[in-house]
């Protein structure tokens, strides 16, 4: 007879079995005992995955008479409801299916999906009440824990619903912000997400029941009758007001945070290695670029929002140039309001960086809105700091896995000059990706010729480490060297040019 400890592994087997199954593969063959970061992150992760404990009692499980007691680990069950409004099927199944991904990545389990043909969400119960009931039916014959709808609702909805469902209801906003909460590991990121949170909070905070309020009005009496008098702070008005000290208190800490954020960019603005900030849809694939490019080994998981921390990576291109590659946080559509404003400073990376790499998902059906999403959160920082967006090259990846017309429609719409086409788990493309990088760069650089007395060897090198050096010949006045150098280093260095190549 097989024992319930084999057939319900413990916890930390599913959590070994769960790193095995999503561990990123490295791309050398030579095995490493040492795990990357990318997998001690990994692992860290998929330990906190969220489970709900059920006690039940089978009658397979006795033995000798006796009932055996055991706990199942189970994750939370969840039925998603979406409004479609506009578009086509396709676009809509599209939405849900990524909110389905969202789901999951919180650590959920959907066991059923269904959204409705509407003009506009329901202003009572978002989906209207046949829908609610038909809905009410579900969550009975399926268990399920809780309902996550695919949009913001307000506060009176989330009333409604949770009393016509009797089950916990939550939308896309929560959703994310619970994401973000499970994922954040600086202090940094931590304080942004506890902010965002909290801002969300602030707008949906309710009262319940004799809770509510110390007020009393009616026939007891204007001033509230006996054991009601009191300040009149209701207990909506005291949760909103300890909401608001520690929203100021989160701001505080985050503006002491900034101040130490921008004396390191500083620090990499004087330096005269190119920053490239890698940008775009969460789950597009940035990580694995960096890594496919750079070898870093960051944290890569076929998850939304894998990555919420700037991760900053140095690497070498072919042609000796060093750069510095930063990992920012992904974009997603109808990102809250509180999120971008939060990671305002994590985004703020990419207005800083000589060159944005924008990455698309190819595989995904719908490419292009996964572009206007990402331009139309950087247009909105780009506006409300007066910076302007750096040059971009489109990178559209997974054409391993990318639908052929998917991709026809890409090359037919976007602009040949500015977008190339790789994969980053086969590495195809990714040549010429950096041969793109690089011709840029070059672009931005001053072509001289240098005559450079043998006494100052220190400006050779530094001609090798700070530039890409075409030739060197050695004459009886001095090292002659063709050079591009950054306009900066070719300043500082304008008393050894002795010719500026067009």
């Amino acid at each position: 007879m097989t024992s319930s400890s084999e057939k319900n592994p413990s916890h930390d087997e599913l959590l070994a079995q769960a790193f095995r199954d999503n561990a990123p593969q490295p791309d050398i063959a030579e095995p490493s005992d040492e795990p990357t970061t990318g997998e001690l992150d990994l692992a860290e992760r998929n330990a906190f995955r969220r489970v709900t404990k059920d006690t039940n009692i089978r009658a397979e499980d006795t033995t000798d008479g006796y009932e055996v007691e055991y706990r199942k680990l189970r994750l939370e069950q969840v039925i998603l409801v979406g409004v479609w409004t506009e578009g086509t099927v396709a676009e809509v199944e599209a939405t849900m299916a990524e909110l389905a991904a969202l789901t999951e990545t919180a650590g959920a389990d959907v066991v059923e999906m269904l959204y409705q043909k509407r003009d506009r969400p329901d202003p009572g119960t978002y989906i209207g009440s046949g829908k609610v009931r038909e809905l009410a039916d579900i969550v009975q014959a399926t268990g399920a824990d809780t309902v996550v709808c695919d949009g913001e609702l307000n506060p009176g909805q989330l009333s409604a619903l949770e009393r016509a469902l009797n089950t916990k209801v939550i939308d896309r906003t929560m959703l994310i912000l619970d994401i973000f909460a499970q994922h954040a590991k600086s202090k940094e990121g931590k304080a942004q997400v506890s902010l965002a949170q909290l801002e969300y909070l602030y707008t949906h905070t309710r009262g319940w029941g004799g809770n509510l309020s110390r007020q009393a009005g009616g026939r007891a009496g204007s001033n509230g009758g006996v054991g009601l008098r009191g300040p009149g702070e209701t207990k909506i008005e005291t949760d909103r007001r300890r909401i608001r000290t520690e929203m100021a208190r989160l701001r505080k800490e985050l503006k002491s945070m900034k101040t130490a954020r921008e004396v390191k960019r500083s620090r990499r603005q004087e330096s005269v290695i190119p920053q490239i900030a890698i940008a775009g849809y969460t789950n597009a694939g940035k990580s694995s670029l960096i890594n496919a490019m750079t070898g870093a080994g960051v944290l890569v998981e076929d998850a939304l929002f894998a990555t919420l921390d700037p991760t900053t990576r140095k690497a070498e291109l072919s042609d000796g140039r060093q750069v510095v590659f930063t990992d920012t946080v992904g974009f997603v559509r109808h990102l809250p309001t509180q999120l971008v404003e939060a990671f305002k400073s994590t985004l703020e990376e990419v207005l800083a960086a000589d060159i944005m790499l924008h990455v698309v998902d190819g595989s995904d059906p719908f490419p292009l809105k996964q572009i206007e999403a990402v331009n139309k959160v950087i247009y909105d920082i780009v506006k409300e700091t007066g910076e302007e967006a750096p040059p971009e090259i489109i990178v559209i990846n997974k054409i391993d896995q990318a639908d052929p017309l998917v991709l026809a429609e890409l090359r037919h719409v976007l602009d040949r000059d500015n977008v190339v086409y790789v994969s980053a788990k086969t590495g195809e493309g990714i040549k010429e990706l950096t041969a793109r990088v690089e011709l840029f760069l070059n672009s931005q650089d001053a072509h001289v010729r240098m005559l450079v007395p043998f006494t100052r060897g220190d400006v050779v090198a530094r001609a090798h480490a700070q530039g890409t050096v075409r030739e060197e010949e050695y004459t009886s006045e001095g090292t002659v060297l063709d050079v591009r150098l950054p306009q900066v280093v070719a300043r500082e260095l304008d008393e050894f040019v002795t010719e500026h190549v067009s």
